[in-house]
């Protein structure tokens, strides 16, 4: 059987942590909130009135596509594709391509980011092969103006980043957000979280402060995953009444 991507590959390790993925997404609710496009967002209303139910929704598509074989993961991009489709004509607007390339370049960082944050640092042989999967994914569902390889995507990356990010009512609105559907103390573990994981303009210009003891509780962390007994503490990472989706996160 083919797959859309390889059984081997470092794609799928990292996707298949349930920790990891949730830094993936802690990673890209941050830069989500500065993205001059960030309105697109805001448009079916179904974002600020759920991120957390957005979050297992957007991680269930990524996985359908990451760990399927080729017809059916090829099928799920064309679903996503379609359901962009859809908000456009609803809107009787086009999403900016540029905030497309945004969306795929912060899963290609943030996958990176978060493996190397919790696991190693990857090899730049894994992260050509990180950047050549969602480039894939992006060439399927029509995206113009994609890198050709990694080194270019480095490039547009930094580009993207000083042009498409501004603070807007709807950072301020997404952070309220956050924090209702978190509770204090998740929330303050989820910027201390960000503020690791982010590039520096981000964090600059959300203002997300400074470490404090995430370092020294993210050794631990580490040092439990490696012991596999990380679980308890990772699945206090979410409200209770999302436990069944928190499970079915980790495939390890």
């Amino acid at each position: 059987m083919k797959y859309f991507v390889k059984e081997d590959s470092v794609v799928r390790k990292i996707w298949s942590s349930a920790d990891t993925t949730l830094f993936i997404f802690a990673g890209s609710a941050a830069e989500f909130a500065l993205n001059k496009a960030v309105d697109w967002l805001y448009f079916t209303g179904k974002l600020p009135a759920d991120p957390l139910g957005r979050l297992f929704s957007t991680v269930t598509y990524a996985r359908q596509i990451i760990f399927a074989e080729e017809h059916a993961a090829l099928h799920a991009i064309d679903k996503i594709t379609a359901i962009h489709k859809g908000v456009e004509n609803a809107r009787g607007a086009q999403i900016p391509d540029w905030a497309y390339r945004d969306v795929l370049f912060m899963l290609i960082d943030y996958s990176i980011r978060s493996f190397e944050l919790l696991d190693r640092e990857l090899t730049h042989a894994e992260k050509v092969e990180v950047f050549n999967v969602f480039n894939r994914v992006g060439l399927r569902m029509g995206l113009t103006g994609l890198p050709a390889n990694y080194i270019r995507w480095k490039q547009m990356r930094e580009e993207h980043l000083q042009d498409n990010l501004a603070q807007s009512p709807c950072t301020v609105d997404l952070y309220k957000q956050y924090r209702k559907h978190l509770g204090w103390l998740r929330y303050e573990l989820l910027i201390k979280v960000q503020l690791l994981l982010t590039p520096a303009l981000v964090s600059k210009q959300l203002v997300l402060g400074k470490p404090g003891l995430i370092k020294p509780m993210l050794k631990c962390y580490r040092f439990l995953r490696q012991l596999r007994i990380e679980s308890p503490f990772r699945n206090a990472l979410l409200p209770a009444e999302y436990k069944v989706q928190r499970m079915g996160m980790d495939i390890r």
